[in-house]
């Protein structure tokens, strides 16, 4: 008895020594998470409330690649952020949203929440216009959450790769197998992930020990989907960056943090796998050569560093806090020095000549509120308006529609990440002013 006392203590102790990964801990997660290979469970068949769960193809638990991911990463939230007896941090998706009406997406993270794509919405751009859903985001298929493929592009801008296949599992590799090695290097096989490597409080590779996985299991060189046929491998490595480990919630000011994501190099380049030549000059959209500047080599001008340093709000010059960073116009830092990234993060500084801009100084890489999937609106000189007390608030009209492109109080500050309309100020102009100063 005394024996088996003891080996039941023993094994209670390793239980409570064991630390609690998440779902991939940077590398590829259990295989029945995603995938059934019986579609069944205890003699009966693999359904838990949502029919998707039977066995798709690849044995997915859905009916396509992405379907697979949001039966985790999408939930009837209403609120963002983790709420009580469960963290809803991960989700990328807010389920129950339709077009033209007040549902309204919630999810807060980073890259946006894949629920803008469903609000097809009426307002004014000089003229009655409908603000497709489509134009605010990538256009991932997943039918059985309701996501279809783009009704306009067949091919992603300035690439080749077809809309007909874009999946969740276009960008990220669901088996993590892309790790990073104490050295920098990164590779798909080698030393064991241990971990992942896309947060502030993540812990480092141990050379010659163990590796972590890349930030947000994205792919790199030579990477395409099995299912994809023809010739679309990545020719970039996996960018360098790191989030909050709470990434999903309200933003009380401009440099965010919980959506302020420290970005070290490498985001354009790899962005540039499909997007090949967006930013070259022979791309011929808009105006042949005038195309803006994005990549590690985009560093920024001494006057535009400047601009954005100093720039409070709309007219408003003068010294931001922290350090005029904002995390709705993020730049690069131009290093792969993750402990210089995590310091970042944490506390961020004035923007210098060492830094670059990057896609997404002005886009989410998911979806927004707004078209081109951009962090703020274009389609106006005005960001907000002013109450009758003039203090700095959404635009709530309901009759032109200009300024709010239809969108409620709560859907236009969901738009901008939970940010209220007091941190841009009155009549505040296209937040472009960040770096450009035309106010």
């Amino acid at each position: 008895m005394k024996i088996i006392i003891n080996v039941a203590l023993a094994f209670a102790f390793v239980l409570i020594s064991v630390p609690a990964f998440a779902f991939h801990s940077g590398g590829v997660a259990e295989c029945e998470g995603c995938h059934s290979m019986h579609n069944s469970f205890e003699g009966a068949a693999n359904v838990t409330g949502m029919t998707q769960y039977q066995s798709g193809p690849y044995l997915l638990k859905a009916q396509d690649q992405s379907g697979a991911c949001l039966n985790c990463h999408q939930a009837a939230d209403t609120t963002p952020g983790p709420v009580t007896g469960k963290d809803n941090g991960y989700h990328i998706s807010t389920a129950n949203v339709v077009a033209s009406d007040s549902t309204t997406p919630v999810e807060l993270t980073p890259g946006g929440d894949f629920a803008w794509l469903k609000k097809t919405i009426i307002g004014y751009l000089r003229g009655p216009i409908v603000f497709e859903g489509d134009r605010h985001g990538h256009n991932v298929i997943a039918v059985d959450f309701g996501y279809t493929q783009d009704k306009v592009l067949t091919v992603a801008p300035g690439g080749t790769y077809p809309a007909a296949n874009l999946a969740c599992s276009s960008c990220h590799d669901p088996h993590g197998k892309y790790r990073r090695l104490a050295d920098g290097t990164k590779a798909t096989t080698g030393l064991p992930i241990f971990n992942s490597g896309s947060y502030v409080n993540s812990k480092d590779p141990i050379a010659s020990v163990s590796a972590v996985g890349v930030y947000r299991l994205l792919a790199g060189v030579g990477y395409q989907p099995k299912s994809l046929t023809g010739s679309y491998a990545f020719a970039n490595p996996s960018p360098d960056a790191v989030a909050p480990s709470s990434y999903n919630g309200l933003n009380d000011t401009i440099a965010g943090g919980k959506d302020r994501v420290a970005y070290g190099q490498g985001m354009s380049e790899w962005c540039a796998n499909c997007h090949t030549a967006m930013h070259n000059d022979t791309y011929a959209s808009g105006t042949k050569g005038l195309v803006h500047p994005a990549g590690n080599g985009a560093k920024l001008p001494a006057a535009i560093a400047g601009n954005y340093n100093s720039y409070v709000s709309s007219g408003i010059n003068g010294t931001p806090a922290s350090n005029g960073y904002s995390a709705l116009a993020p730049f690069e830092l131009g290093s792969a020095d993750y402990a210089a990234i995590k310091t970042f993060q944490a506390a961020p500084t004035a923007a210098n000549t060492s830094n670059n801009v990057l896609c997404l100084s002005c886009h989410r890489a998911h979806a927004s509120g707004f078209e081109s999937m951009a962090r703020y609106y274009l389609g106006n000189e005005f960001m907000t308006v002013a109450d009758a007390s003039n203090a700095a608030a959404y635009d709530s009209s309901t009759t032109e529609n200009k300024i709010n492109t239809g969108y409620s109080v709560t859907q236009q500050q969901m738009a901008y990440n939970g940010r209220p309309a007091s941190l841009f100020g009155p009549y505040a102009r296209d937040y472009c002013n960040k770096c450009h100063a035309k106010d």
